[in-house]
């Protein structure tokens, strides 16, 4: 059983600006919703003592996890990093707003939907890339009991639609919620609210 949930609110993402692997700090509202899903997972976990804590190793990740782990009693030093888990790559997307990449890449967003554009980057990840570090993962993980995991929206739509066997067209479509855990066990997720 895993539980996932998404870095609280960056200075980036109150800004519109794409980070991909860069890196802003969580606001003073993310932080609050890091104490919220750690809040959270108490109350769904009960005892959170061997239930290891896995994040992205990206800086508004980590911290997110530090958070959790301090609602939880938990050492920040138990938290285990794990690349698979980080941002897809925008390459030199990341940092900019849409509107910025639009107007200095027009081309490659010909024919570009909502939430399929992230993989169009002429230097980033492709969804292939993406998918294939993050089913990595999800094979991994599974082989231990219960996991929280720390993870950013783009890889979470995925990691969700691969475990539930969502078609990608309909995963890329999830929903990006810092306030809400997500469970998953038994190839379902449910969304927790947090608080």
């Amino acid at each position: 059983m895993f539980y996932l949930t998404l870095h609280g609110e960056t200075e980036w993402n109150f800004e519109r600006r794409f980070q991909g692997q860069l890196d802003s700090p969580l606001t003073e509202h993310g932080v609050q919703q890091a104490r919220l899903m750690g809040v959270t997972l108490r109350r769904l976990l009960g005892d959170a003592s061997g239930c290891p804590v896995v994040s992205s190793p990206l800086g508004r990740a980590c911290r997110t996890a530090e958070i959790i782990c301090e609602v939880l009693g938990m050492e920040s030093r138990q938290i285990e990093t794990d690349a698979r888990l980080a941002e897809i790559n925008l390459g030199s997307w990341a940092g900019l707003t849409r509107n910025e990449v639009e107007a200095r890449w027009p081309r490659p967003l010909d024919g570009a939907g909502r939430y399929d554009w992230y993989f169009r980057s002429p230097d980033g990840e492709t969804l292939d890339d993406l998918t294939a570090r993050v089913r990595r993962w999800l094979r991994d993980a599974a082989l231990r009991d219960r996991v929280i995991a720390v993870s950013h929206g783009v890889t979470s739509r995925v990691l969700r639609g691969l475990y539930a066997s969502i078609a990608e067209s309909e995963a890329l479509k999830l929903e990006v919620s810092r306030d809400a855990v997500f469970r998953l066990r038994d190839g379902s997720v449910d969304r927790i609210p947090c608080g």
